[in-house]
């Protein structure tokens, strides 16, 4: 991909031009998007006609040798303050660099090289860039997905009243691994009975019993690139405020699947989803927003909650996870990802959405 790279460098370099004469990137996601390097120790200086110096230590040369080749390496530790030096040097007198992502302490240590230059902020330009994808993207993500969907069939058919919630995402992300995955793309969720009503409920020594809704809410990493998927499955027959609570989220994430196409509002397509269950009385029950961006991290822009703002545009991959919890009670949670499309939103997750009663 190193020609791909060196596209999403040149047009980086177009978008700093006008406000400096190079960036400093050191969000090391960033620099994996920039260069095709995972490490826990880069960063990447590129000047304003898309030339680049690639700064990691040694623990990641040869890696960096194989999978840049075309760039130019520099091997040393401390990698800000070597490519900070190094663009004082060639001349640059302007040197963006990403505010949100340098500490105060680290802003004032490199200002304070000799000969450094004029910092300014560089915003999220590279964020921007990583909004849409590419082919090869989706590929992954696409990939991502279906390791996910693959893993939670497997899942589906040894799980029982009897398990606790730990037992089986630890069996969950062992079949997404033993499918393909790199590894889980976030820790896993699985919430039964009344934990269904908590979000973000940690898998505990709660046991499965029959009459419970269990959510689970996981993902595959593929490429680097993170699925994310919920599905709510009952355990025996669900008694009927169970399937109407199911029904209700169903409808809404309908809803807000068919408001996501270009030029949308996220708020719009959060929206979406919202009227459907404040119609139906849960407004105050359904406290996060619609979905998120999602890629090489599994939480990117677009933002889509009653407070955001943006547009959505073609190639971009979210998520819709409307859900609805009652305290005590438990709740629903259904989620997919899916990428916005001129001709109609592709779903990546691709499990059926009926109510899978076990």
């Amino acid at each position: 991909m190193t020609d791909q790279h060196r596209r999403r460098r040149e047009a980086l370099a177009e978008r700093i031009a006008p406000d400096a004469d190079a960036v400093l990137i050191t969000r090391l996601v960033n620099v994996r998007y920039l260069t095709g390097l995972e490490s826990s120790n880069a960063a990447l200086l590129v000047g304003a006609g898309g030339e680049a110096v690639l700064c990691t230590d040694a623990r990641y040369a040869g890696t960096a040798r194989r999978v840049c080749p075309d760039l130019e390496l520099v091997v040393e530790r401390p990698t800000a303050e070597t490519l900070t030096s190094r663009a004082g040097e060639t001349g640059v007198r302007r040197l963006a660099f990403e505010a949100h992502a340098v500490t105060v302490e680290k802003h004032a240590a490199l200002t304070a090289l000799d000969g450094a230059p004029e910092f300014v902020p560089a915003g999220h330009r590279v964020e921007e860039l990583r909004l849409v994808k590419d082919e090869d993207e989706l590929a992954l993500l696409r990939e991502a997905c279906a390791i996910s969907d693959r893993a939670f069939a497997a899942l589906l058919p040894g799980l029982a009243p009897g398990m606790t919630e730990r037992q089986a995402a630890i069996a969950l992300d062992r079949h997404m691994v033993d499918l393909g995955a790199q590894r889980p793309a976030f820790d896993t969720i699985v919430a039964s009975g009344p934990n269904g009503a908590i979000p973000h409920h940690r898998p505990g020594d709660r046991v499965l019993a029959r009459g419970d809704l269990v959510t689970f809410d996981f993902g595959a990493l593929h490429g680097g690139y993170h699925a994310d998927m919920t599905r709510t499955v009952a355990l025996g027959e669900p008694a009927g405020w169970q399937r109407d609570l199911y029904d209700l989220v169903l409808r809404a994430q309908l809803a807000g699947i068919a408001a996501a196409a270009p030029g949308a509002e996220t708020k719009a397509v959060d929206g979406a989803a919202r009227k459907v269950i404040a119609d139906a009385g849960h407004g105050e029950d359904f406290p996060h927003g619609l979905g998120h961006g999602v890629g090489l991290e599994i939480h990117e822009a677009p933002l889509m909650g009653y407070d955001k703002t943006g547009k959505l545009m073609d190639r971009v991959p979210i998520t819709a996870e409307p859900g609805v919890y009652l305290a005590g009670r438990g709740g629903v949670r259904i989620e997919d990802t899916l990428v916005v499309r001129g001709s109609g939103p592709e779903l990546l997750t691709e499990t059926t959405k009926d109510l899978l009663v076990l």
